[in-house]
This record gives C-alpha cells, sequence and structure tokens, in this order.
C-alpha cells in the first residue's frame, strides 16, 4: 500500500494487572502494544485489548474516559487498562 491509501492507525497500550485494596498493584503485570485503525467503537477496542490479554468471554464492568479504558472483571483481583501512545 501507499502511504495516501494506508489506513488511519493508533498504537494501544494495554496493561493487565492484580489489585490489593481495589487499586492497581503491580505485583504481578502483562502488557501488550496494539495498533487498531482509527474510528473504531469503544466496545470494538475493549473487546481486541481484551483479547489480547486472554479475557475474550470474560464477564466485568468496563469505564471510558476520553482515550483510556477501564476493565475490571468480576469476581478477579484484577484490572485492565488500555491508554492511547501518543
Amino acid at each position: 500500500m501507499t502511504d495516501a491509501t494506508k489506513p488511519e492507525t493508533y498504537t494501544l497500550e494495554v496493561e493487565y494487572a492484580d489489585t490489593f485494596g481495589g487499586e492497581a498493584n503491580y505485583a504481578w503485570v502483562k502488557r501488550e502494544t496494539l495498533e487498531l485503525p482509527c474510528g473504531l467503537s469503544d466496545r470494538a477496542v475493549m473487546r481486541r485489548a481484551k483479547a489480547a490479554m486472554g479475557l475474550s468471554g470474560v464477564r466485568g464492568r468496563s469505564y471510558v474516559d476520553g482515550d483510556m479504558w477501564e476493565f475490571r472483571p468480576y469476581r478477579s483481583c484484577t484490572v485492565m487498562f488500555a491508554n492511547v501512545r501518543y
């Protein structure tokens, strides 16, 4: 593909870590970097981030704040963050 036909993309940094007292503890952490096309919905971004961490099909609470996504699985002392890298 030439640069003129190449779709716009952005980089998403994903972290999955344990929690202590409800806050991210980072006693252990798994990190991934994803290259995503622009224009994805928040739901699509979350699905790709969860798949990268091996959390496909896991239910929990999701929060979105601009260019930051957070996912807290039910009945698990863990948290996943996804942030756009600038």
